[in-house]
């Protein structure tokens, strides 16, 4: 099987490269850790022009159709530059909505899986043209994941799914504190059912392999991040009147940091082209790329951390702000232990 990217993805990457080097995201961040959200809603919007959202949505609400492969591409550069918000949370409500619209779980206007009882609309047909345009920021929780939804202060709408209940809600208790600061969690309560049965089931496990696939993307792209900035350092920090980066030892650990990153991407790509193929087989190939980005970055942080010393983690330097995003990629949307687990049981 052909892992390569071709010619047309590969732009595409480089183009949202472009886009969000222009963005100055280490400040975008810093905002939305502080709680303004301003900054990273106008990368958003930009990010919306470049089509990432509409990778996701249908092409009958205004998307490109699921295009898992291009969307892993996507939250590759999205991890590579630390974007904040819901990114994930947000590709994976617009698939859940997606799947339950295609298996009738949502019912028709006004009925019992309806957006509301007064015959208003759809819940698709509300949610996902204004995903795919940028203009919704949704956030997910399954509870059966953890009770946290990401990001809920900065989202237009919360989906929760309890069991084999959706709820939308705009409810929201005090954000918590995360390893990763611009990460914002929350509880949400109460709300609005939208559906309700084994249809919700089925699409929020559905929901939770693409998540895991955007996660695994986004953290492989935040490891090649560190191990950039690492290898930039090594080169210019002297010890003994040379670069330490031409100490063998040193040489040594940030080659076995690329050979995880490396050994990561096929995983991701072969686990988008499972997805996009309707294999039975997806949700193990999710849980091994899952497992093995998430380790890789990890690794990329302990080495970016271990040669930039203890500066490496201090506020007034970036580098921070993609180490800190490691942990909780890596556990986000199923832990290590959770995936090996799924891999070994299939």
């Amino acid at each position: 099987m052909r892992f390569l990217l071709d010619a047309e993805q590969r732009e595409f990457a480089r183009s949202l490269d472009g886009l969000l080097t222009s963005c100055d995201t280490p400040a975008a961040i810093r905002s939305w850790t502080a709680g303004d959200h301003a900054p990273g809603r106008a990368v958003w919007t930009r990010l919306a022009g470049a089509g990432v959202f509409a990778l996701a949505v249908p092409e009958r609400y205004d998307g490109f159709g699921f295009l898992p492969l291009e969307l892993s591409v996507a939250f590759t550069e999205l991890g590579r530059h630390a974007v904040p918000g819901p990114l994930v949370e947000t590709v994976a409500a617009a698939a859940l909505l997606d799947r339950l619209s295609g298996l009738g779980g949502l019912g028709g206007p006004g009925g019992p899986g309806g957006l509301n009882g007064r015959g208003e609309g759809h819940a698709a047909d509300a949610h996902l043209p204004g995903i795919a345009a940028g203009k919704t920021v949704a956030s997910l929780c399954l509870t059966g994941l953890g009770p946290y939804a990401l990001d809920a202060d900065a989202a237009d709408v919360v989906f929760v799914v309890d069991g084999d209940v959706l709820r939308v809600t705009g409810e929201t208790g005090p954000v918590q504190a995360s390893a990763d600061p611009g990460r914002r969690l929350s509880r949400a309560s109460g709300g609005t059912v939208l559906a309700q049965g084994p249809t919700v089931t089925a699409a929020a496990a559905y929901a939770a392999d693409v998540a895991a696939l955007a996660t695994a993307a986004q953290a492989l792209g935040v490891g090649r991040a560190l191990l950039t900035r690492t290898v930039e350092y090594v080169k210019q920090r002297t010890q003994f009147g040379v670069a330490i980066g031409s100490f063998q030892a040193v040489k040594h650990r940030l080659a076995d940091t690329l050979v995880a990153l490396e050994f990561a991407e096929p995983l991701v790509h072969g686990a988008a082209l499972a997805l996009a193929a309707g294999s039975p087989q997806a949700g193990r190939e999710v849980a091994a790329a899952k497992v093995t980005a998430g380790e890789a970055a990890h690794r990329a942080a302990r080495t970016a951390l271990q040669l930039h010393g203890a500066v490496g983690y201090t506020d007034e330097l970036d580098l921070s702000l993609w180490i800190r995003k490691t942990r909780p990629l890596r556990d986000a949307w199923g832990t290590p232990a959770a995936c090996r687990a799924r891999v070994l049981a299939a």
